[in-house]
């Protein structure tokens, strides 16, 4: 049986808005989805009417659309970043309980999220960096976590300071234990799992190159 690579190499790192298309892509029609506060919420603005994708927002709505603008803009209409959005056809509003109960209960096939980190594993660090001046906003990200069916995470690949945010082990506080199963960066699409991290796709970089950037080995995406 022969093996072949099928690691894809784009030219240039990804922007938030190409980042966050190409999560839309990704997307299974049919889906329910929540989208957690920053880069996330960009992913509305790409979703297609034919994906038939239900967006769920946990201060209690069910068919958000994309972003407001102009005269779509209602101060009382808006998503968990607090950022004013459309609704669609069908769209409903319920308490703030029953929408957590959606999250709690196994209910959303995919939630996109921000992080800090994601180890090795799957661990997802998002809420807390544990700096004794740092403000926690956990919000509804572990209902999210622990929930949802899939964990996607949309985040730059390095810190500030050039560190990698995918790490062997998470050094900040946990918000889910071996959740998150696909991790979106600037430089990479990495699949995550108990075995490890695998790269589907690079950008601006080669895949030896992203090796020198993450503090832990690296495989490669294989098709038989």
């Amino acid at each position: 049986m022969s093996v072949q690579t099928s690691i894809k190499t784009f030219g240039k790192p990804m922007g938030r808005d190409e980042l966050a298309e190409l999560v839309a892509r990704d997307i299974k029609p049919g889906s329910f989805v929540n989208l957690g506060i920053g880069q996330p919420t960009l992913v509305s603005n790409y979703l297609k009417p034919e994906q038939n994708i239900t967006l769920h927002t946990e201060n209690g709505m069910l068919g958000m659309g994309p972003a407001a603008v102009g005269d779509q803009i209602d101060g009382d209409l808006i998503n968990a970043g607090k950022i004013p959005v459309t609704e669609l056809p069908g769209a409903s509003y319920f308490h703030h309980a029953d929408s957590f109960a959606i999250m709690r209960g196994g209910h959303l096939d995919i939630c996109v999220l921000g992080a800090f980190q994601v180890s090795a594993t799957g661990d997802l660090a998002n809420w807390h960096t544990g700096a004794p001046d740092a403000i926690p906003a956990v919000g509804g990200a572990m209902d999210l976590a622990t929930g949802a069916k899939d964990v996607f995470v949309m985040m730059t690949l390095l810190t500030r300071e050039g560190a990698s945010k995918i790490v062997e082990s998470c050094t900040y506080p946990l918000t889910g234990v071996g959740c998150v199963t696909r991790v979106y960066t600037d430089k990479a699409v990495f699949l995550t799992g108990p075995d490890g991290v695998t790269v589907r796709e690079t950008f601006g970089c080669t895949f030896e190159e992203l090796q020198e950037l993450v503090p832990i080995q690296l495989k490669t995406a294989v098709k038989y």
